[in-house]
C-alpha cells in the first residue's frame, strides 16, 4: 500500500482566447502551473486513532438512522434527497428557499435560477443512487449530465477538453488552484475509480479520500463540486453504510465551508486526516439535523390528521401524506402521482383549504395550486440549522 502524495505541477503555456467576451487584460499569454494528481488506487488510509474511533461512531450513526425510518421511507426519501441537493448548493453560495424550489419543480413550471439549479441537482443524485451498483465512468457521466441537462455550453456528461482553475479571474496564470491539464483527467479518473471499487478502506474515509481526489481533478468545466457530492451519495449506497434514504451530508459540511475547503487544501498537500474529519463531523450533524427534520414532519403530519374532516377513504388523505414529501402541488402532480382526475382537483383540497393546511395561490402557468406553509418552514428552518456552526 502506499501512502498520500501531495499534488506535484507542471508548467504549461497559456494560451488566451481571443473571443470579444475576454476583456483586454486578459488576453495576456504566459506560463502557469496545472497540477498533477498522484495515483490512489493503493492508497493506505491511515489516520489517527482518535479519528478512526470518530468516523466508526459516526459510520454506526448514518446506518441506524437509515434504518430507523423502517416502512415510512416514501415522505421522507424525497425530502432528504432535496434538502441534501439544496445543501449542496448552498456550499456554492447558490440559494433558495424551499418554496421556490418546490415551485420550480411542478410540472411545466419555471422557477427562480438558483431554486431551477437545484431541481437539476437532484436530478443528478437520483442519477447517483441508481448507478451506485456500478461505480464506473459512465455512472460519473450520467450525473453529470442530470445536473448540467440545462447548460449545453457546459458540455452535460462529457469531460472536459481544455483547461480551468479555481479563483484568479479569467486567467490560470493567477489562480488559486489550476486542476490537471485535460489531457490526463481520463487517466486520473481510471486511477480514482480503481480506488473507489475497493471495498478494504474505512467507509467515510473512503468516501471522503474519493470525494477530495475527485474535486483536485476537476474533471468537468463546471458542476464538479456538484457532481463530487453526488458521488459521496452513490459511495454510501455503494458500501451499503446507506440503503434507503439519502443523509444529507452536505448539509453537515454547510456548518464550516472554510473547514472544508482548506480540508480540500490540506489533501492536495498530502494530509488526509483534516478532510475524514470534516466528513466525520459532517455526516453527525447531518443525521441529527436529519433526525430533527423527519420528527418535524411527523409531527405536522399527525396534526393535520386531527384537523382534517373527511371521510376514512377519502382521496383528501392521500394528498396530506404527498405534501409531506412535496409541499407544493397542482392538478397535474395530483393527477400524476395520485391518480386523482384533474377536472375538480379542489374536491380533493378542499378539507385541506378548510383546515388551513394549504394555501391556494396561481402559478407562472396560469394554474391552480397549493401549498403547505408549515413544511415549507419546516424545509427552511433544517437549511438554517445545517449553515449554523456549534
Amino acid at each position: 500500500m502506499a501512502t498520500l502524495e501531495p499534488v506535484t505541477y507542471e508548467t504549461l503555456q497559456w494560451i488566451p482566447r481571443l473571443d470579444e467576451g475576454y476583456r483586454r487584460s486578459s488576453r495576456r499569454a504566459g506560463p502557469y502551473s496545472a497540477a498533477v494528481v498522484p495515483d490512489i488506487a493503493d492508497l493506505d488510509i491511515a489516520v489517527p486513532a482518535d479519528v478512526r474511533a470518530d468516523m466508526e461512531h459516526a459510520g454506526h450513526e448514518v446506518a441506524r438512522f437509515d434504518a430507523e425510518l423502517g416502512g415510512e421511507i416514501a415522505p421522507f426519501a424525497a425530502v432528504l434527497l432535496r434538502s441534501e441537493s439544496a445543501a449542496s448548493l448552498r456550499i456554492e453560495n447558490l440559494t433558495a428557499s424551499a418554496r421556490s424550489i418546490a415551485e420550480a419543480e411542478l410540472p411545466g413550471g419555471r422557477g427562480k435560477a438558483n431554486a431551477e439549479s437545484i431541481v437539476a441537482n437532484t436530478a443528478a443524485l437520483m442519477a447517483a443512487v441508481a448507478l451506485s451498483d456500478s461505480l464506473d465512468a459512465e455512472a460519473i457521466l450520467s450525473m453529470h449530465a442530470a445536473l448540467m441537462r440545462n447548460e449545453p455550453r457546459h458540455t452535460p456528461g462529457r469531460w472536459r477538453t481544455e483547461q480551468v482553475w479555481i479563483g484568479g479571474g479569467n486567467s490560470p496564470m493567477s489562480a488559486t488552484f489550476v486542476p490537471p491539464d485535460h489531457s490526463r483527467v481520463p487517466a486520473a479518473i481510471d486511477d480514482l475509480l480503481a480506488f473507489i471499487r475497493r471495498d478494504d478502506p474505512p467507509v467515510l474515509a473512503h468516501i471522503a479520500v474519493a470525494h477530495a481526489h475527485f474535486e483536485t481533478i476537476h474533471p468537468f468545466t463546471d458542476g464538479n463540486g456538484r457532481t463530487g457530492r453526488a458521488l459521496v451519495q452513490a459511495m454510501l449506497r455503494h458500501r451499503d453504510l446507506t440503503r434507503r434514504v439519502t443523509v444529507p451530508v452536505s448539509a453537515g459540511l454547510l456548518a464550516d465551508t472554510d473547514a472544508y475547503f482548506a480540508a480540500l487544501t490540506a489533501f492536495r498537500h498530502g494530509d488526509l486526516v483534516p478532510i475524514v474529519q470534516r466528513f466525520t463531523d459532517a455526516s453527525i450533524r447531518a443525521v441529527g439535523n436529519g433526525r430533527q427534520l423527519v420528527t418535524e414532519l411527523r409531527d405536522i403530519r399527525e396534526r393535520w390528521g386531527e384537523s382534517i374532516t373527511a371521510r376514512k377513504d377519502a382521496a383528501v388523505w392521500r394528498v396530506a401524506d404527498l405534501l409531506v414529501r412535496r409541499p407544493v402541488v397542482n392538478g397535474v402532480v395530483l393527477r400524476d402521482e395520485l391518480g386523482i382526475s384533474t377536472d375538480h382537483p379542489r374536491r380533493h383540497v378542499g378539507p385541506l383549504l378548510d383546515a388551513g393546511i394549504v394555501v391556494e395561490f396561481t402559478d407562472r402557468s396560469r394554474n391552480r395550486a397549493w401549498r403547505a406553509p408549515e413544511v415549507l418552514d419546516a424545509l427552511d428552518a433544517f437549511a438554517e440549522r445545517a449553515g449554523r456552526r456549534g
